[in-house]
């Protein structure tokens, strides 16, 4: 059985996360506990018992997230040992989930870079002011316009028909009042602590370009799609540019997707506590197979089908 894995970006954090699957299995307490004792024991308080306002915080749900996505992989291995991973991709933060599940860097690593990721951006967040607005319906092109009339960026190319712009509040409550007038059916403010994917997040990227710079990067297994250029990438030279430019560009999550399906691949798993991605393959292409699990529950229905 072969697939590509797919990881959640923030946005997909929820109170209790990973904590049944913790409960019903060892490999994924001895995850949690390696990931606590190297970054906090606030990780899984945070995971399990929230507050949402807690788990929230940049530097809280990014490693939530990684250890997460990587804690369901060990079970699902185990459970299905014929499982062929062919490939991998993230949204966003889950880029470096991804990573790590192509053996790209180790456990350790990745989740030291995800915390200083997630950390540099919470600092850019609260010393700049900026905001996220999710674009519903509409052209790529008039949207690409607005962001430049507006002076903002385009930072998600979630779906078709998704596209979420970001950057100063003046700017996005600018994109806002003109979005009717460009064809734009809605424009919905993210309830977000500031422009992600923006160069707003410049000393973010700089930042988390310093601490790539001295982690121990490999070529990864399986081929990994980038966000920055929706294409795989594969030297440590490139993985770490990447990575970079990622922080202030935009994921283009479509052409991602698009080029893997062109790849010949079917078969996709989304690790991470929603079915964010599942739901944007639907817009993407129909015609492919996403089985999304996020607890126990789903990963014994997705070891069943897999199967």
């Amino acid at each position: 059985m072969k697939a590509v894995l797919l990881f959640a970006g923030q946005g997909a954090q929820k109170v209790g996360m990973g904590k049944d699957l913790a409960d019903a299995y060892p490999v994924v307490r001895d995850l949690f506990d390696a990931a606590n004792n190297a970054i906090g024991p606030w990780l899984t308080n945070a995971m399990f018992e929230g507050p949402m306002e807690e788990l929230t915080k940049t530097s809280r749900c990014q490693p939530a997230l990684y250890a997460h996505g990587l804690a369901i992989l060990e079970v699902l291995k185990s459970k299905v040992p014929s499982l062929e991973i062919t490939a991998t991709a993230g949204l966003s933060l889950g880029e470096f989930t991804a990573h790590a599940a192509a053996g790209t860097f180790d456990f350790a690593t990745g989740l030291n870079l995800v915390f200083q990721r997630g950390s540099f951006m919470e600092e850019a967040c609260e010393n700049t002011k900026g905001a996220m607005l999710a674009m519903i319906g509409g052209e790529e092109s008039a949207i690409r316009e607005l962001a430049q009339e507006c002076d903002v960026d385009v930072a998600n190319l979630n779906a078709p028909g998704q596209i979420v712009l970001s950057g100063s509040v003046e700017g996005i409550e600018a994109a806002a009042a003109k979005a009717k007038e460009k064809g734009i059916k809605r424009a919905i403010p993210l309830p977000v602590a500031g422009a992600y994917h923006s160069r707003l997040m410049k000393t973010a990227q700089d930042k988390l370009a310093a601490a790539l710079s001295t982690a121990t990067i490999q070529s990864p297994r399986v081929p990994v799609v980038c966000n920055f250029e929706a294409r795989p990438v594969s030297t440590p030279e490139e993985i770490r540019s990447t990575l970079t430019s990622q922080v202030t560009g935009s994921v283009r999550w479509v052409e991602s997707m698009q080029h893997l399906i062109a790849a010949g691949h079917t078969l996709f798993i989304e690790l991470g506590p929603d079915a964010t991605l599942a739901g944007l393959m639907g817009k993407i292409d129909k015609s492919v197979k996403v089985i999304s699990i996020k607890d126990v529950a789903s990963l014994d229905a997705a070891v069943a089908q897999l199967q």
